[in-house]
């Protein structure tokens, strides 16, 4: 019986052992898994902080029993510590520091990424958290319940910062959100929207202090005392450090496989690296995009899932190749739903295109229906061919704002241009839309400033 090893449990791990079951029930998948939480949403841990989800089991995809009844074996809390492609074997060592030797036919790594640790003195004080896993979720949620912070600052203004500003709100935190560009979420939209973001979130009574450098924590009493550039300085009760994450590839490369952008696993669009038999796929891999063409680092749960279905699938005889991925994502922070596709601007220069933006304030259904909520939205293309390139949209998170940047990623997807979207046979009824509708009155606004232009 061919023997496949996957090492890591989140979505693409689970997403390559469940693929592989289903091509061929033969195979003897295990999963070797760090934690005991393989398949937990990581997303959902702001919700669960917040109160909104207040059971953290509710966060499981599946349940332990519903993965091994897929036939997969599943070694929780064991670490993989090193793989040696020339035995084909990985050692692993369990919770008790005990270490085994596991054979492979094949194997897929999905290690994930692991969070940026900033040059900030302190960060391993009492009181500072970094938010990536399940065990993080439940220190802080300890630290919420029991000492009943009242402040709290978070460093970095990107998805899990401004998402935890929102939950730590609702627990009744006065916040200070500090960002060291000068917009939140400098890395999914320009800085027009992000400055929209951010009247939001200070109308939730956060207070954003924007190209402020965090350098030092210090604990005073029970209290811990944030200093930074500028002569910034907060005294809090708690700190929440989210500067974004790092691919968890020092294992891979200690065994000889390449690593490439921003030292993520270099892997080919069958999700194969360059040693035989090895393949990878999730957070800790480059990935292909699809308009640029060219490799990236975009570490998305949506990504993970394809991935590692395709790596899966490959490893026990298939060929499928991963279709690539445009950066296609969505938050909502408090009242508001912001969601980005494609290509920003200055990515689009960078890539050689000839981009051009434009922006729109439309309603999402027709004024006389009652509930009309405006939205915002920007467009990317290129000016030589007329292609679509990038789309970014702000607005209520009631105004079906998801499912319309959803649009955009499909016609991003087969390289439409901007003409095309006006061609588009898009639903109506007043409660719902307009006979244009706004995905369509964007791209013919794009059209008429460049014809203007």
């Amino acid at each position: 019986m061919r023997q496949l090893l996957i090492i890591g449990g989140s979505d693409a791990g689970i997403s390559a052992a469940l693929r592989a079951r289903e091509m061929d029930p033969g195979v003897n998948a295990t999963v070797v898994v760090a934690d005991a939480f393989p398949n937990f949403s990581i997303c959902g841990l702001p919700f669960y902080l917040s109160g909104e989800v207040p059971d953290w089991h509710n966060l499981a995809h599946r349940t332990r029993d519903e993965i091994e009844r897929q036939g997969i074996e599943l070694r929780l809390e064991s670490t993989a510590r090193v793989i040696d492609p020339v035995r084909k074997s990985i050692q692993v060592e369990d919770a008790k520091g005990r270490i085994e030797s596991l054979a492979y036919d094949h194997l897929v790594i999905a290690t994930g990424a692991v969070p940026v640790r900033p040059p900030i003195t302190g960060l391993d004080l009492p009181g500072v958290y970094l938010l990536h896993t399940m065990e993080d979720s439940f220190r802080l949620h300890e630290h919420l319940t029991e000492r009943r912070p009242e402040a709290a600052l978070i460093v970095g203004g990107g998805y899990i910062g401004l998402e935890m500003a929102d939950a730590l709100r609702r627990r009744g935190l006065q916040i200070t959100l500090v960002e060291m560009a000068e917009a939140v979420l400098p890395a999914t939209v320009e800085v027009g929207l992000g400055r929209v973001i951010e009247d939001e979130v200070h109308r939730h009574g956060v207070d954003i202090v924007k190209q402020v450098a965090i350098e030092s924590i210090e604990s005073k009493g029970s209290r811990l005392a944030v200093s930074g550039s500028q002569g910034f300085l907060k005294t809090v009760d708690l700190v929440l450090v989210s500067v974004g994450v790092r691919p968890a590839s020092e294992m891979a490369a200690a065994a000889g496989i390449d690593t490439g952008v921003r030292g993520a696993i270099r892997v080919s669009r069958e999700m194969a690296t360059n040693v035989a038999d090895i393949y990878a796929a999730g957070d800790c891999v480059e990935t292909w995009h699809r308009v640029t063409k060219q490799a990236t680092y975009l570490p998305l749960g949506t990504t993970a899932h394809k991935q590692g279905r395709i790596a899966g699938e490959n490893a026990v005889g298939g060929h499928r190749q991963f279709a690539g991925s445009l950066g296609t994502q969505v938050v909502k922070v408090f009242d508001l739903a912001i969601t980005r596709t494609g290509l920003r601007e200055d990515e689009a220069r960078a890539a050689g295109f000839d981009p051009s933006g434009s922006e729109s304030r439309v309603l999402d259904h027709k004024a006389y229906y009652p509930g009309a909520r405006e939205i915002q939205i920007r467009v990317i293309g290129d000016r030589r061919s007329g292609r679509l390139l990038g789309a970014q949209m702000v607005g209520d998170w009631q105004a079906e704002i998801a499912k319309r940047i959803d649009i955009f990623a499909t016609a991003l997807f087969h390289e439409m241009r901007m003409d095309d979207l006006s061609d588009l046979d898009l639903s109506y009824t007043p409660p719902f839309s307009s006979p244009w509708d706004p995905v369509i009155m964007s791209a013919q606004a794009w059209g008429k400033a460049r014809e203007s232009a």
